[in-house]
């Protein structure tokens, strides 16, 4: 979806349209999920953060500034949202790893699943400024540009927390498991 499609949804949302805002719920809920998931590494946490989400985002359309990508707007909510729950929670969970795909053998599936765990508990070691950066750019795919709007921080802040990210997880990883 553009940015103009975006806007237009959004004005429509303004005027009360449902229609509108279900056309953006659809569009941007999973990634909104996925971002929550990321940050607090449990699904029934990172779906309460995705209501309150989508909530907030109805409540203050009107707050929007046209100006800005809905993207960054709504991510910006998200990674906010998810911090307070994490300052709510205060306190950190195991993994709850899912099943690798069944193209590899037992094996694979085993190694796959421990890597997975790995990196996971290294993701949830990193402090929230580390992790944002790190889920933004690898688990989202976000462009150094569009992280530094969502976080409203420079490109080159991004870019150093992005590298410093990067070596403690690698760190972690590497004591983990040793790979």
């Amino acid at each position: 979806m553009s940015k103009s499609d975006d806007k237009n949804l959004i004005a429509r949302c303004i005027k009360g349209d449902r229609q509108a805002f279900e056309a953006l719920l659809i569009q941007y809920e999973k990634p909104v999920f996925n971002a929550a998931y990321r940050m607090l590494n449990n699904r029934d946490d990172a779906s309460d953060v995705t209501q309150t989400v989508f909530l907030k985002v109805y409540e203050n359309f009107a707050s929007f500034d046209p100006s800005c990508r809905f993207f960054s707007w709504v991510y910006r909510i998200t990674l906010n949202e998810s911090i307070n729950w994490l300052g709510k929670r205060n306190r950190l969970e195991p993994l709850q790893h899912e099943a690798a795909d069944d193209a590899g053998g037992p094996e694979q599936e085993v190694e796959s699943a421990k890597l997975s765990a790995d990196v996971q508990a290294a993701l949830m070691t990193l402090s929230t400024d580390y992790r944002t950066v790190i889920i933004l750019k690898h688990f989202l795919g976000c462009s150094y540009m569009e992280i530094s709007d969502v976080l409203e921080i420079p490109e080159k802040t991004v870019r150093s927390r992005l590298y410093s990210a990067r070596q403690i997880l690698k760190d972690a990883i590497g004591e983990a498991g040793n790979y």
